[in-house]
């Protein structure tokens, strides 16, 4: 058994759905599931909308056309005329009826919930999964559409709910698995869940990745495959630097901290289930099936020491405390992180000194609130518009020189933060956004440039 996840490039078309189906029925003995996100755009397009409506811009009700227009053109591009057709065109309807409802509530409302935007943003993938597994079952290959809010449950942070494993476990082992079992396909949208009482939520943007994995590893899976729109993890976003080369194989830790400092290939914690259970994940391109794609594994081929990818993360905010009498104090540092965790803030670097300690971090919704709150331990200093860079391999520590190489090759680029050690698979440091993309190329071509023709 095999989880198959698609995201939005890979549906986001009627052509590129007859390449899934095409990519499906070719692992039918595999017995897959297949995870699928909102065709491209949608999510976006019903963020907008919501926005619209909080602003009582009529805007909104274009957002609700345009969805209605696109669906419905993909839906008869895809299946021919008939029950099946009419099916879906009225399942359209059914949700665009409910988006309608929401949008309106937030127009006299004037107030968008982290819990109604969740609603609303989740509503690409509940149509998502029934097309796809309608143009299956066109291909003459079972498969069933489910819901996933009634699969995957989970706790109640709306915007970046977490999966309840034990729960989830039981409804994927009674309605996800039988199915597979039997030769018929399920077919669910990735992002969504729902908590206990039956509300919606969504895991965050680029969720499905973590929906996929969460389950694969309950099912579990021998195999978790991400299908997307490049060839596999590279060493550098090829938007960045086109000459950027895929990597064959990685291991699990290099990949989670590629994919948490800005690789875009992966969810950020779409890792972790399947690190835990040992299940090895494939990222192919469904663009370009032939490509053999990049292997992630617990352990992988190459040396100790030399870099593998660089991922660089912009938006990031520089958070400097400075307390000479109380830096070093009992404490000091627990105060500081109970602040970030009151406000559900996660920090990704940190670096200190005898008289301060800084911190980045990359959500800016309670950044004042923070930044009020460790004024009364010190002096605070927020830098904004600055970028994580991090050069990302394995036995990093064991290794002399590395640093040197890395920060000769940035002897023209500031850098204001480093943090080495903490990780032996990382070493990350923070530069100005505008300085991002000139330091990852000036790295590429130290580390993977050098002696190519």
């Amino acid at each position: 058994m095999i989880v198959m996840k698609f995201g939005g490039t890979s549906v986001g078309s009627a052509q590129r759905i007859l390449n899934l189906v095409a990519r499906v029925r070719e692992r039918r003995e595999r017995r897959p599931v297949v995870v699928v996100s909102a065709l491209a755009g949608v999510t976006d397009l019903l963020i907008r909308g919501a926005r619209a409506a909080l602003a009582r811009d009529p805007a909104s009700d274009a957002v609700v056309q345009e969805m209605q227009a696109r669906h419905n053109d993909t839906i008869r591009d895809l299946i021919p005329a008939g029950e099946v057709r009419n099916r879906l065109l009225a399942q359209v309807e059914e949700v665009l009826a409910e988006l309608r409802i929401l949008y309106t509530g937030v127009h006299y409302l004037e107030e968008l919930t982290p819990r109604s935007l969740d609603a609303i943003a989740g509503m690409g993938e509940r149509v998502s999964c029934e097309i796809v597994a309608a143009a299956l079952q066109q291909a003459d290959v079972p498969a069933r559409a489910l819901d996933a809010r009634s699969v995957l449950l989970t706790d109640d942070s709306f915007g970046r709910a977490q999966p309840l494993l034990e729960e989830t476990g039981a409804r994927v082992r009674e309605n996800v698995r039988p199915l597979a079992e039997e030769g018929i396909i399920p077919v669910l949208g990735g992002f969504i869940g729902s908590t206990r009482e039956g509300v919606a939520t969504t895991l965050g943007r680029g969720g499905s990745d973590w929906s996929a994995s969460v389950f694969g590893s309950l099912l579990p899976a021998e195999e978790i495959q991400i299908w997307t729109d490049v060839d596999g993890i590279m060493t550098l976003d090829p938007r960045v630097f086109p000459g950027a080369r895929v990597i064959p194989k990685i291991s699990f830790d290099e990949a989670a901290e590629l994919a948490y400092f800005g690789a875009k290939v992966l969810h950020p914690a779409s890792i972790k289930p399947a690190v835990e259970r040992g299940i090895p994940v494939i990222i192919l391109n469904s663009l370009n099936p032939a490509a053999p794609g990049t292997l992630i594994t617990a352990a992988a081929p190459g040396a100790e020491g030399e870099p593998r990818a660089i991922a660089f993360k912009k938006g990031i905010s520089v958070i400097l405390i400075a307390q000479p009498r109380m830096l070093m104090a009992h404490g000091f540092v627990a105060q500081v992180f109970e602040v970030f965790a009151r406000h559900r803030t996660p920090v990704d670097l940190i670096a200190t000194s005898e008289v301060s300690i800084s911190l980045t971090v990359d959500n800016p919704a309670a950044l004042s609130a923070v930044q009020a709150d460790l004024a009364s331990l010190g002096e605070v200093r927020v830098i904004s518009a600055m970028a994580i860079v991090s050069v990302v391999g394995r036995g990093f520590v064991r290794r002399s020189g590395l640093a040197g190489r890395i920060f000769q090759a940035l002897s023209s680029v500031n850098v204001v933060m480093i943090s080495f050690g903490a990780s032996d698979v990382n070493v990350s440091f923070v530069v100005a956004d505008a300085d991002a993309e000139r330091a990852v190329r000036l790295l590429h071509r130290e580390f993977f440039e050098r002696g190519q023709p």
